[in-house]
């Protein structure tokens, strides 16, 4: 029974990757690849843990994020269903540099580095696939820097909510974030102080981009928070 959900959860969620492998290669991640449960901020991996294996995340949501200066949090990366996390270290040869968690209830699958290796020796094609992942990571941490330095807070705030769309998309009223974050992530995740954030996001409302129930948002005006993304 274990290994039929396993095959399914491979060979439909990860098509991607899984579509580059012969059938010896796939054997052998199938006897490799681990299913994980993570409740709610439960921590997956922590900064200068060392990288053992290859994350990619099923079902939920993830969050990346690092310690700074006082102890006050920066959200690095948000990972979304199917995307594959935490192995630039092990290719840097370095401990890990940030933390990921749980944004919700969440299921990991997991492989061994040292298969991820053994794959990319033997097969260009996986290696292909991850220079790729790599790159454009890279072009996206590139952006992320340019906009969380230059912007002003609405821009910044402005990004941030189109972020969680693409991310996540909306709910079935196809206007409600399909994610509830606390006023503090969303401030780590725009590079500005909760208060900050706060005082936005009612000026947000009260310019009628959006609507605020507790932790769920509700887009009014997608057109309009791209602009103010774009010009502040």
């Amino acid at each position: 029974m274990i290994r039929e959900v396993l095959e399914q959860v491979i060979s439909e969620d990860l098509a991607d990757l899984w579509s580059v492998f012969t059938p010896e290669e796939k054997r052998l991640v199938m006897e490799n690849f681990t299913l994980h449960h993570f409740k709610k901020n439960q921590v997956i991996y922590a900064e200068k843990d060392q990288p053992e294996m290859l994350w990619c995340l099923i079902r939920g949501k993830v969050k990346k994020w690092k310690e700074g200066i006082g102890g006050r949090s920066q959200i690095i990366r948000l990972i979304r269903p199917v995307q594959y996390f935490g192995y630039r270290a092990h290719f840097a040869g370095e401990l890990y540099v940030s933390s990921a968690s749980a944004f919700e209830q969440s299921t990991v699958g997991t492989l061994p580095l040292s298969i991820v290796d053994q794959l990319i020796e033997k097969n260009s094609r996986v290696a292909l696939f991850f220079i790729h992942e790599l790159a454009r990571n890279l072009g996206s941490s590139d952006t992320k820097i340019v906009n969380l330095t230059q912007k002003h807070i609405r821009g910044r705030l402005a990004e941030a909510l189109i972020v969680l769309i693409e991310n996540y998309g909306y709910e079935e009223d196809s206007s409600t974030l399909r994610i509830y974050m606390s006023r503090e992530d969303l401030a780590n995740l725009s590079n500005m102080t909760t208060s900050n954030a706060i005082r936005t996001l009612s000026a947000f409302v009260t310019e009628h981009l959006i609507t605020v129930d507790g932790r769920r948002i509700r887009i009014l005006n997608e057109a309009q928070l791209h602009k103010i993304s774009k010009y502040g």
